[in-house]
Order: structure tokens, then C-alpha cells, then sequence
């Protein structure tokens, strides 16, 4: 009860001291200041006027008056009291209110913060898990070559998402720039600079694809639907809209309309899905074709194969430009990198939704100057001489495979060949970097990171495709009783690609796991540990965290504090040393990495680029799994056909996806 400066002076006779009567006390509790106790008792008697005026309830007397009507008084601006009297109908009707105001704020709480967004997070995974299967019935009904589902159909879906996708986009980023003023989090691992960077690159030869089937289908304008033209036109505003939301948005971590955010960002996640497979099918449908025709001129059975119903030889009519046939042929070579692009999009959006309302560590590290191309040598050197030895490899093996059956055998012995010496030496370059990290004994990153787990679950995914195309080949390799000269090559070759991608799996992983050295207690080996805590005089590193203003400038006048200022910018990590046994250094200001450190550079640099060399040559149709007639001749074409067109989209995402985390750990190690 706030009482004005009369009611606490002139309080009559319906306030007063405390008073105790029969047995009981009756207490009045007035907030904030002024606790006035009051007789309950004789508020059931008449007040004076006076002493109405002072508590403010201007309610009109009568003779049959009973007790004050607190409800006016407050209403009024008077007395704001509860009454504690376990005898007072009022106290005992006030004390259950609040219990029930205190159990509906509870329940509320639970309601708007715990559980919908749990529920929101299954309930939006489960929306998008609908649109995918939703759209990969529509492919295989397509694929099926009745007319009862046409391309149109699946286009006309995916438009609509892609659509849906850019409203969602526009409304994000039109809600961002509202909210200029505010600074949201960002999740510094989220869709790093070199990711993005790569990214663009692929979704410029994307809007090439674009450009060259606008130019195809504008040639068959006459005997096509609008929907076949119009979907080119979109994708290609939806892949420009898409790039500048990823470049200025991804990091992002989402705190407010969170539910509806969930919802926007998975139906992100799962139209780049769909346009994923909607692209492998495509490849695969073309890459069967020439398949195809490749067997029949050489003489061999005519395999019955499904065409889409999108084929260029469907087509009612003529091309009315003369650029048609280049635009086709060109699609071919621009559909791997379509592909790669969609997925990649998808996973750093996964990313995002996982953000999404995540609380962030704001402690970043302030890692050490050092020099990146410092002892870098036989990795690069190697890895371009593999990059040399697979363009070769492709051109001969792309020309050969269509000629005479003798060199066409020479072909894939060839190929099998180069793949047994190239995975050879990325199993003992995962092992080299493997033993390495057990010398060291760098501990274990634990923290919660979405995308380094979400790295790691695409790497194992990835790797069931080849394992089961690998493992497949072994079982036909065993059991055939046909005897061409490249059988024991293949039964190597496939034995090696599920022991490298055992080993490079371990590598990448515990590459992202392990902590820096700058992070971790004294105890590593090295020759470089000393200089990781060293700190040249003229750099300032910047403060984290709160600062004692009594140690600033102690490097002017005195330099054997210089240990005690580290430990308060941040520039060391743990651990209790001696400052004798830390010097500063004398020469450059970058340190120079230890031995250890060079040679795990360099054994990222080559399997950056030995990945790279083995995405090149699936990616562009060098398949000896379909040639080579083992595989077919033990499970027959129509199941080795559909494992070779589930597996080897797989294998092509798990290289390119060993060619960003490489990346990552080679700027970390």
C-alpha cells in the first residue's frame, strides 16, 4: 500500500500501531516502504471520515456500513495491501491467486520456450521430409516414361519451392534490415570465407547451366511447355538470391520468430535437396543414354534402359536456332558442378536451422601469426602431378572406352591402375598424419559445434555409397567366371577405396577435433611450443574479457612483466610456466611452425589435391563400373545400374566434401 504524505500522517483510527486481538495477529503488508499493521476488527467498525479521507477511499458511508472495501481503495490509488490473517477470507482468497498466478507463469513459461521449440524443430524436419518425398515420387513417376506424370509436373513443384524459398529469403532479410540496430550472434564456424568463396564459383557455372537450357529450350518453344522454360528463369533468380543470403546471412543465429524461422530455413535445406536430385537424376539419364549408344556400336546387347521424358529425341520438333546442339552437348559437362553447388547449400543451411536459438561462446581465440606456405613443398608438388596424371587419364580413357573391345580393355586397366597408385598413397598420407596427431598428444575439442558435426555425420554418410559400390565389386570379382585381364586390378582397387576412406575419415576428424596448440596445456611436443606463447614487443594483441586497468602500460617501463600482460590479452591459454622459459622472439614476428606441423600442411595440401583428381574423373564419365561387365554379370544390369546411380552421387558429394574440410584443417593445423 503506497500512502500518501496526509494518509501516513493522519491515519485515524482505522490504522495504527500493531495490535493484538484474540490470540491472533492481523498484518497488513504495504509496499515498497511502509508496513502499517491493522486490526481487522476494527475495520468492521465505523471509521471517522477523517480517517477515510486519509486512506484515500472516497466509497460512501451508511449506516449499515461493514468493512472498508479495499478493492476501491485501490482502484482509487490507496491502500495496495495483502492481508496475511489466516482468518481473513481476503488473505486466504489473495494467497490461492497467487499460487494459481504463479503456476500459470510456470506453465507458460514451459509452454512457449521448452517444448515448441523442440516441437517446432521435429514438426519443421518432418515438413521437410514430406517435400522431399513428395518431389522423389514425382522423379520416379517421371522416370517411368508414361505420360500420366510429365516433367512439367516436377518442375511446376520445384518451382513453387524455389518461390516459396525466395518470399521467405526477401521477408528475412527485409526483417534484418529493420532491425539494424540490433546486433544478433554469428556462429564463426558457420560457412567460413573459403567455403562461401568456392561456393560462388560453383553457382556461377550454375547460372551458365541456366543460360545454356534457356537458349536450348527457347529452340523447342514451339513444342514445349511454358513450365520448361519458365523453371530455368527461376532457378537462376533463385541461385543470384540465394548466394547473397548465404554470403551475408548464414552465420546468423536466429533468436527471435523462431518457430516460423525453423520452417523458412528447413524448407531451404530440403528444395536444395530436391534440386539435388532432381540434377543426379538428370545426369543419370544422359550418362545412361550415351551408355547406351556406346554399347550398341559396339556390338553388344542393347540393354533396356528408362529414358525421361524430357530426352532430346522425345522432341515433336525442330530446333529453330542453330545453337541447340551446343547447348545440349554443353548441359553434360555442367551438370556435376549444379549438382555439387545444391548440396553444399543444403548442408550449410542445415547449419543454420541448427543455430537457431543456440547460445554462442563468445571466446575466440587469438591464434598465433604464423606463416602458411612456410615448408610447403612436397605436398603441392605431388598433388599437381596427380592433378596432371588425372586430366591424362581422362582423355585417354574417354577415347578408348568407345574404341575396339582390346582397347577398351586397356583403358580400364589403366584407369585401375592409376587409382591403386593414387589411393595407396592417400592411405599412407592419412597414416603419416594419424601417427603424427598420436605423437603429439593434443587433447580432444569436446564443445558443441553443429557444423563440425554436421562435417563429420556427411563424411560417414557420404562413404556408404563407394563402400557399398567397393564391396559389391569384391563379391563379383570372387564368384565371376568370366577371367578379363583388369579382374585382380579391380578387386585391389575396390579393397583400397574403403581402406582410404576408413583412414582419410580418422584424419579429417580428428584434424577438426583437436585443439590448436595454443589452446591446450604445456605438454605437447615440438620444437615450436616455446614461440606459440611468445609475443613480439610493438604487437597489441586485442583485450578479452574484463582487464585490470592497473597493469596497462607496464610493458613502457618495465619488460619482465611481460608473461602476467599475455596471461591478461589473452595470449595464453593455461598452464603454469616459468618467464625464463618462454623467449621473446628476436627475429621475425611470425612464428615458424615446428617439423610436425609442416608435414601435416603438406599431407592436407595432397589430399586436398588428390580428392579433387578423384572427383574429376566420375564427375566427367570416366565409370569403369559400367564398363568393365564384372559387377553386371553377377547382380544383372537393372540392380547394378540403380546401385551405380545411388553410389556414385555419393562418391562425387564425398569428394568434393573431403576437398572443403581438407581445406579447413590445413588453415587450422
Amino acid at each position: 500500500m503506497v500512502l500518501s504524505e496526509a494518509s501516513q500522517s493522519v491515519l485515524g483510527y482505522a490504522a495504527g500501531d500493531s495490535r493484538k486481538c484474540r490470540g491472533r495477529w492481523d498484518v497488513w503488508h504495504v509496499a515498497p516502504e511502509n508496513a502499517i499493521d491493522v486490526d481487522c476488527n476494527r475495520l468492521h467498525s465505523r471509521p471517522s471520515p477523517n480517517a477515510l479521507k486519509a486512506l484515500g477511499a472516497e466509497t460512501p458511508l451508511s449506516n449499515n456500513f461493514g468493512p472498508i472495501c479495499l478493492s476501491d481503495m485501490v482502484e482509487h490509488g490507496g491502500l495496495d495491501v495483502m492481508c496475511l490473517n489466516k482468518y481473513c477470507s481476503s488473505s486466504s482468497s489473495s494467497s490461492t491467486s497467487e499460487k494459481e498466478s504463479k503456476l500459470f507463469k510456470q506453465w507458460k513459461e514451459n509452454l512457449t520456450e521448452n517444448y515448441p521449440q523442440k516441437n517446432a524443430e521435429i514438426l519443421s524436419a518432418q515438413y521437410g521430409t514430406i517435400l522431399l518425398l513428395i518431389g522423389i515420387s514425382l522423379m520416379l513417376a517421371v522416370t517411368n516414361g508414361e505420360h500420366s506424370v510429365k516433367e512439367e509436373h516436377l518442375l511446376s513443384f520445384i518451382t513453387t519451392l524455389m518461390i516459396l524459398q525466395l518470399l521467405w529469403m526477401l521477408w528475412y532479410v527485409v526483417r534484418k534490415d529493420r532491425q539494424g540496430s540490433l546486433v544478433s550472434e554469428k556462429d564463426a564456424h558457420a560457412g567460413t570465407s573459403w567455403v562461401r568463396g568456392g561456393l560462388t564459383l560453383l553457382a556461377l557455372l550454375s547460372l551458365i547451366m541456366d543460360a545454356f537450357r534457356i537458349g536450348y529450350y527457347v529452340g523447342y518453344r514451339s513444342c514445349i511447355s511454358a513450365v520448361i522454360v519458365v523453371y530455368p528463369v527461376v532457378h537462376a533468380v533463385h541461385t543470384i538470391s540465394q548466394v547473397h543470403f548465404l554470403w551475408f546471412h548464414i552465420k546468423d543465429v536466429i533468436k527471435r520468430y523462431k518457430t516460423f524461422e525453423r520452417f523458412g530455413v528447413i524448407h531451404a535445406v530440403f528444395t536444395n535437396l530436391l534440386l539435388w536430385c532432381s540434377g543426379v537424376m538428370s545426369e543419370a539419364e544422359h550418362y545412361m543414354s550415351n551408355h547406351n549408344r556406346r554399347l550398341s556400336s559396339l556390338g553388344f546387347v542393347n540393354h533396356s534402359i528408362t529414358k525421361g521424358a524430357a530426352e532430346e529425341s522425345d522432341l515433336d520438333c525442330n530446333c529453330t536456332t542453330s545453337a541447340c546442339t551446343m547447348f545440349s552437348s554443353s548441359l553434360y559437362y555442367l551438370y556435376p558442378f549444379n549438382i555439387e553447388y545444391h548440396i553444399i547449400v543444403s548442408a550449410m543451411l542445415f547449419v543454420m536451422w541448427k543455430n537457431i536459438g543456440r547460445t554462442i561462446d563468445h571466446h575466440d581465440s587469438h591464434k598465433k601469426s604464423t606463416s602458411r606456405r612456410a615448408g610447403l613443398i612436397f605436398g603441392p608438388i605431388m598433388g599437381l602431378l596427380v592433378l596432371a596424371s588425372t586430366i591424362g587419364v581422362l582423355v585417354v580413357y574417354s577415347l578408348h572406352v568407345e574404341k575396339s573391345g582390346k582397347m577398351r580393355e586397356s583403358a580400364i586397366v589403366m584407369f585401375y591402375c592409376y587409382g591403386i597408385v593414387i589411393l595407396a598413397l592417400m592411405c599412407s598420407a592419412g597414416v603419416t598424419g594419424l601417427l603424427i596427431y598420436r605423437a603429439e598428444g593434443l587433447p580432444m575439442d569436446t564443445s558443441k559445434n553443429p557444423s563440425r558435426q554436421l562435417d563429420g555425420g556427411m563424411l560417414l554418410g557420404a562413404s556408404v555409397g563407394p563402400w557399398l559400390m567397393s564391396w559389391c565389386s569384391v563379391v563379383a570379382v570372387a564368384v565371376t567366371h568370366s577371367n578379363p585381364q583388369y579382374r585382380w586390378c579391380s578387386l585391389v582397387y575396390a579393397l583400397l577405396v574403403v581402406v582410404e576412406k576408413y583412414v582419410q575419415n580418422l584424419f579429417i576428424i580428428e584434424s577438426l577435433y583437436r585443439k590448436d596448440d595454443d589452446e591446450h596445456s604445456p605438454g605437447s611436443t615440438g620444437t615450436a611450443t616455446p614461440e606459440i606463447f611468445s609475443v613480439a614487443a610493438s604487437m597489441s594483441p586485442p583485450y578479452d574479457g574484463i582487464v585490470n586497468r592497473a597493469y596497462d602500460g607496464q610493458d613502457k617501463c618495465c619488460s619482465g612483466h611481460r608473461d602476467s600482460e599475455q596471461v591478461e590479452n589473452g595470449q595464453v591459454y593455461g598452464g603454469n610456466r616459468k618467464p625464463s622459459e618462454v623467449p621473446l622472439p628476436v627475429g621475425s614476428l611470425k612464428n615458424k611452425p615446428s617439423r610436425k606441423r609442416q608435414i601435416l600442411r603438406n599431407i592436407a595440401v595432397f589430399l586436398f589435391m588428390c580428392n579433387i583428381s578423384l572427383w574429376i574423373l566420375p564427375a566427367f564419365g570416366v565409370r569403369p563400373q559400367f564398363d568393365n561387365g564384372l559387377e553386371q554379370e553377377t547382380f544383372g544390369f537393372p540392380i547394378w545400374s540403380t546401385v551405380l546411380n545411388f553410389a556414385i552421387p555419393l562418391g562425387l558429394f564425398y569428394r568434393m566434401h573431403c576437398v572443403a574440410s581438407l581445406f579447413e584443417v590445413f588453415m587450422k593445423v
